[in-house]
């Protein structure tokens, strides 16, 4: 065997001649062009086969003594799929009909051969052979596309109808493979999508491609298609008939659509926490001017008749606009946590006559009755503890429970449930990340929310109840603190379907660091030991500093006051006499508290200091928060604080 050393882009071709010399003028006549590879032997030229699948034409005698040419090439077809070309004298012309009839040879040439009659038919056979296997190589590549690919794909004529289509694309129309070839899209589509797809074909015909997002309704035919889909559709190319097909590509996108509305509706919540604390600094500071000045203006006048019950009007409505305040700063950052490990199905347990009497006050009389179900029993003895605020979370139960109760008018079961549930993966728009979760789920069998409706169920201020029957705080309260801790909340429900609520508890292996325990209140007096202490106030708000001021003043202390840190730094600087505490606003234009406190004390170390914030974020406030008092206050806090620091050794 002899084989050339050309370049494996070159054609190959097999000779096989049981006369060298044969063989020899072949390969003299090919080798310019070919790769050529020879062999005297038949048997060692289907050996050769058995071991390369690069050839592309074999040239074999006919009269060979080992075994005949087209007996050969039909053992070689268990090998190659190479054109087959066999040389023959007129005797042998029976065997060649034989085996043009058999399939097993493709050209046929008599010795002796004419050079280059001989050469253009051995490379017609090698082109044709290319050309055969780059189209079985396509066929091939396009399906395995059809078959694996996760997206519906379909190829149409130039009239539209499926010409090729894989089982994605037909699940999509609720149809096997073979029932959709040869059909349109209308053809096959529900009449709910035939506007959409005839708007489609129009943008087709006029830019050639046309790319959209389609929401099915929900009564759609097919199994396998989800509520979004994304159909590209892309004008090809011509024909062999000169006409332009076209491919259609379906592809599912709910996970995609949902994954971005959960993440626009975590921006929203975010932009609107941030909203909310804006709006509660600047409340707190008015509510603690209101407060202050009522209680100073109580001390100054008549405690009987009625200008004293207009003074405790007058504070008991500034006392609910404090309580509301709260309530909206725990939908932005909850504070105040008691977070300890807490055994949620002890808890819910231990909520139950809590919960028959809520709904029975909440139904009043004459109404079908609601029952309320807590069962735990599938997780009983299996739920880790997690960490969280005990109370907070037993309220965010009962007002769960509340607004179920108000939900079923006709009456009906709530049932109050919780499981273990494990995260894989992070889930884009949520609080969720890979562990464990306790989940505490309260479903009903109400009328159920629109999806507008629960789009915007955790909006501040939003409620669908009547006027006087809510203030919109309650789920959005339950989604700051769920959050605060780690969690997430998970609402489903349908309209006439009922509402399920998840709050999902990451669990934590170790209990958290006891919490300092809480100072005594202090009886009011002048300060430690009840000597006048020298006070520096500094707070941008008049209101504000004027009440601070009046509370000091009225225990009996000397007392500086400033609207802005620069000016009390630059006061210190000058000279400014003994100070034995400052009292601070956190955020302030300009220079803020904590700013201004670093200069305090770098000019008189071992400054004492007592922070105000009306709300601020963590990274806002100092370390700890035995110095940090929140507005509004009254005159009995800033004593007890007053008493905390100054004692404090």
């Amino acid at each position: 065997m002899t084989t050339d050393p050309a370049t494996q882009s070159r054609p190959v071709v097999l000779l096989v001649d049981d006369e060298a010399e044969i063989l020899v003028a072949l390969t003299d006549l090919l080798e310019d062009t070919f790769t050529v590879l020879s062999t005297t032997s038949p048997t060692e030229a289907l050996d050769i086969l058995a071991a390369r699948n690069d050839v592309d034409v074999i040239v074999s005698d006919q009269r060979m003594p080992e075994m005949g040419g087209d007996v050969m090439l039909a053992r070689a077809r268990a090998h190659s799929d190479a054109q087959a070309i066999l040389l023959t004298g007129y005797a042998d012309i029976g065997a060649v009909a034989a085996a043009l009839n058999q399939g097993r040879i493709s050209f046929y040439s008599h010795k002796p051969w004419d050079p280059d009659a001989l050469r253009a038919m051995i490379v017609q056979a090698a082109d044709y052979h290319r050309l055969e296997r780059e189209l079985r190589t396509e066929r091939m590549l396009l399906h395995g596309l059809l078959d694996n690919l996760r997206s519906g794909l379909g190829f149409k004529d130039a009239q539209g109808r499926f010409i090729r289509i894989n089982q994605q694309a037909a699940d999509f129309y609720g149809r096997d493979i073979a029932s959709c070839l040869g059909r349109t899209e209308e053809e096959l589509c529900d009449a709910d999508l035939l506007p959409v797809i005839r708007a489609a074909q129009g943008r087709l015909q006029a830019e050639g491609r046309d790319e959209e997002t389609v929401e099915m309704p929900a009564h759609t035919r097919g199994s396998a298609q989800g509520r979004w889909r994304e159909i590209t559709r892309v004008v090809l190319g011509a024909l062999g008939d000169g006409s332009a097909c076209s491919v259609v590509i379906n592809r599912d996108i709910t996970r995609q659509q949902e994954m971005a509305a959960r993440l626009r509706q975590a921006e929203k919540m975010q932009a609107l926490g941030t909203l909310a604390g804006g709006i509660a600094h600047d409340f707190n500071n008015l509510l603690t001017a209101v407060l202050g000045s009522l209680e100073l203006v109580r001390d100054m006048g008549d405690e009987s008749g009625p200008v004293t019950r207009l003074l405790d009007n007058a504070s008991a409505a500034a006392q609910r606009g404090a309580s509301l305040t709260r309530r909206l700063l725990n939908f932005s950052r909850p504070r105040d946590l008691s977070l300890e490990p807490v055994d949620v199905n002890a808890l819910l347990h231990g909520m139950k006559d809590l919960l028959a009497q809520t709904v029975v006050s909440r139904q009043g009389k004459g109404g079908t009755p609601c029952t309320i179900v807590v069962d735990t029993a599938t997780s009983d003895g299996t739920l880790p503890p997690v960490c969280t605020d005990a109370g907070q979370l037993e309220l965010a139960v009962l007002n769960l429970c509340i607004n179920a109760v108000d939900a079923m008018p006709d009456g009906g079961v709530i049932r109050v449930s919780t499981a273990l549930k494990r995260v894989k993966e992070i889930i884009a728009g949520t609080n969720l990340v890979p562990g464990e979760y306790v989940m505490v789920s309260v479903t009903d069998q109400g009328v159920g929310m629109s999806a507008e409706t629960l789009a915007r169920v955790f909006e501040p201020f939003f409620t669908t109840k009547d006027v006087g029957h809510g203030t919109g705080l309650g789920l959005s309260m339950i989604y700051g603190f769920i959050r605060h801790v780690g969690g997430e909340v998970q609402v489903r429900s349908q309209p006439g379907e009922g509402t399920r609520v998840d709050l999902c508890l990451p669990v934590q292996a170790a209990a958290p660091d006891a919490a300092p325990p809480a100072t005594a209140p202090v009886a009011a007096r002048k300060g430690a030991g009840g000597r006048t202490l020298h006070v520096m106030v500094v707070d941008d708000a008049p209101g504000v500093r004027a009440v601070t001021v009046g509370f000091l003043r009225a225990r009996g202390h000397d007392v500086v006051e400033y609207a802005s840190g620069a000016d009390a730094v630059r006061a210190m600087e000058q000279g400014l006499g003994p100070i034995d505490l400052v009292i601070m606003d956190v955020m302030m234009p300009g220079m803020g508290g904590l700013e201004t406190v670093h200069h305090l004390q770098a000019l008189r170390p071992g400054l004492r200091v007592l922070y105000l914030t009306g709300y601020a974020n963590a990274g806002a406030l100092p370390a700890g928060s035995a110095n940090v008092m929140h507005k509004p206050f009254t005159r009995a806090d800033l004593a007890a604080h007053i008493d905390r620091i100054m004692n404090r050794a």
